[in-house]
């Protein structure tokens, strides 16, 4: 982790708020702007695990260990693309302004910075709403409702999708806002996202005038008097979606929607209704408003039952040293992909995927997890030496780090071996 931590603390902890000041992060250059979000990895798990503190201390049930690494797990896989392309923003941003701008604002004058920072977070605005209020788009966004939790963990749940429906949205921006800009107040606006998704702040008094507050966010749309969407915080909220997904399975949390969306689309008849699929709500059915009926959406209640298959205090202690092993190697492959090879990438990748993939499957207790989980400790055996070869992961080139990561793995595969053929017996 500490190779990690590309940035003074200090200065990481102001990046999460937004403060900071036009003079230091404006660029004459787009390569010149650092990656915000890959060097905010270690400073949202600072106060994820302080806020995690606090709900242990009050015991009020907060977080729940298959759901967090649910979470953290679809962080991870919404980064996954960044590893071979850019963003997708950046790269039409960029060819718009290059082919369609009217004119372009100075990129060292403080109004550009300012108008630019109103501009994106409008452009967040409509995105976020047209997410909710289009089928299509909502397909991707539904990753990030899907959790029945509320807390910081949660803004890491993101969707791998989410960006190819995003970009046009900031678009507008391209005609006279230098990319250069444009890049850092969208990095920055997605950084500030994170802090506002906790229950432990109620309300910020003046300030919930001005800025978007996690009562607005907890409320969702609840935050915008001039379009009309403002709701004041009267009641607890009952988060997750309306029809629960009731699995930490990270592939079905990441598609699910996306594949029911496309089935429906083939199984409706008529090219108007099939539109409607796709571009009204997904409440929408034929004969039915837009956005759906307010009927249809059912009646819940604080407190709400939530999905919890229920594991041992031991179990949790060994998924939780096995991600936490898996999220530094991610943290190190972020910032060190420039030097890795393609064909290495790729590898790493695999294996992530299928390591948060075992994980989901251990926490819903699926048929097979642990077999699953043997293989995964067999090959992370294998991906050690791998990677000590290639030097990817810098901390194991420590003789101590290499060989803590070989007992681990190695204990691992024995002990699930062992729990997984006693199990069996017990069962015949």
């Amino acid at each position: 982790m500490a190779s990690a931590l590309k940035v003074p603390f200090q200065v990481g902890m102001r990046r999460l708020f937004y403060a900071v000041t036009p003079n230091e992060t404006s660029f004459s250059d787009v390569k010149d702007v650092p990656p915000y979000t890959d060097e905010s990895g270690p400073f949202f798990f600072v106060l994820i695990f302080l806020e995690l503190a606090i709900s242990s201390y009050k015991k009020d049930g907060k977080y729940r260990l298959g759901d967090s690494i649910t979470s953290i797990s679809a962080g991870v896989f919404s980064r996954f693309p960044l590893l071979f392309i850019k963003a997708i923003s950046l790269v039409s941003y960029m060819w718009v302004h290059e082919h369609f701008k009217i004119f372009e604002l100075p990129w060292n004058s403080q109004w550009t910075w300012w108008l630019c920072f109103l501009g994106v977070d409008m452009g967040y605005y409509w995105f976020h709403r047209f997410a909710h209020e289009v089928n299509f788009m909502w397909a991707a966004h539904q990753v990030h409702h899907s959790s029945e939790d509320y807390n910081l963990a949660t803004a890491l749940r993101q969707s791998i999708l989410q960006s190819y429906t995003s970009w046009v949205f900031y678009l507008p921006l391209a005609l006279f806002i230098p990319p250069q800009i444009f890049i850092v107040h969208m990095e920055l606006n997605i950084l500030y996202q994170f802090w506002i998704h906790t229950q432990y702040i109620k309300s910020l008094g003046p300030l919930e005038y001005i800025l978007n507050t996690p009562s607005h966010h907890r409320v969702h749309h609840g935050r915008n008097r001039l379009f009309g969407t403002f709701e004041a915080e009267s009641e607890e909220v009952v988060y997750g979606l309306t029809h629960p997904l009731n699995t930490f399975d990270p592939n079905y949390v990441q598609f699910c929607h996306a594949k029911y969306t496309f089935q429906r689309f083939l199984d409706t008849k008529g090219i108007k209704n099939k539109l409607g699929v796709l571009f009204c709500g997904p409440g929408w059915e034929e004969g039915k408003p837009r956005t759906g009926l307010i009927e249809d959406i059912p009646n819940v209640k604080a407190p709400h039952p939530k999905y919890d298959p229920k594991h041992s205090l031991i179990f949790n202690i060994y998924a939780a040293v096995h991600f936490t092993v898996l999220l530094i190697m991610n943290l190190e492959l972020m910032t060190q992909k420039g030097s890795l090879s393609q064909a290495l990438i790729i590898c790493l990748l695999l294996y992530s995927g299928f390591s948060l993939t075992c994980f989901g499957k251990i926490f819903d207790n699926a048929p097979y997890a642990m077999y699953y989980e043997i293989t995964r400790c067999a090959v992370s055996l294998l991906l050690d030496w791998v990677m000590c070869f290639f030097e990817v992961y810098q901390p194991i080139n420590r003789p101590e780090s290499v060989k803590f990561l070989q007992i681990l793995f190695l204990l691992s595969l024995v002990s699930i071996m062992l729990f997984t053929i006693r199990r069996k017996d017990k069962t015949t």
